[in-house]
């Protein structure tokens, strides 16, 4: 056990700056996909929300078909497609940062569609009853609260995307896990630069959603 920790202080000391910089791209990639995301999660989620039923239908297909399969699957799919479809999408990072956007919007737009339905139905129809359309509601009333109930579990959805990056290391794109599988490849070392990354993404995902936690509780007092 000694040797391992004295081989983890070795790893920390010589290649810290690796990991640093792993940090930097796993959180870089973990911003986009949620900040993308709940754009497209919210574009989905009023399309589910439609009157236009093709459109319904093709939104309601395409959250279950993203639901439904595998994360790496869909990494894998999109690394390889856009290139081919879309010869300017050659870029690594890219291709997996698209993918983790399209992802995150299924279930960004299920977030979003669960927290409408939880605004109390009265609520629309006084606005209704005060001479505003579909659209003057939804923007004026029922989003506002929406937002509200939905916050922390976007919050939520943040800490588990960059648990989820870990995946793209699989493209080496410079991530974290990117970062352990050079180090333990430059040292024949599995356990202890392996430790040291299980120990920065449980640093990041503990403080956020200890962040998350403060959010909530200033959320409930404000009722």
């Amino acid at each position: 056990m000694s040797v391992v920790i004295q081989n983890t202080g070795k790893v920390l000391q010589r290649y810290g700056y690796l990991f640093l910089d792993g940090v930097k791209y796993t959180l870089l990639l973990s911003v986009i996909t949620v900040f993308f995301g709940s754009i497209l999660g919210s574009l989905l989620c009023m399309a589910r929300k439609a009157r236009i039923m093709p459109l319904r239908w093709i939104a309601t297909a395409y959250v279950e078909l993203i639901r439904g399969t595998p994360v790496l699957l869909q990494l894998y799919f999109f690394y390889f497609l856009l290139p081919e479809v879309l010869p300017f999408l050659d870029d690594k990072f890219l291709c997996i940062s698209i993918a983790l956007v399209f992802n995150s919007a299924a279930y960004v737009s299920e977030i979003i569609r669960a927290g409408i339905q939880a605004v109390d139905r009265g609520q629309t129809e006084a606005a209704r009853s005060l001479g505003m359309g579909g659209g003057q509601t939804m923007l004026r009333i029922i989003l506002p609260q929406a937002v509200k109930n939905i916050l922390p579990a976007l919050c939520n959805e943040f800490v588990m995307v960059i648990k989820e990056t870990s995946l793209a290391s699989t493209f080496f794109i410079g991530d974290l896990m990117t970062q352990y599988r050079v180090i333990s490849g430059a040292l024949y070392l599995v356990i202890e630069p392996l430790l040291v990354a299980g120990a920065i993404y449980f640093i990041l995902t503990f403080t956020l959603s200890k962040c998350i936690a403060a959010l909530e509780r200033r959320l409930k007092a404000g009722d």
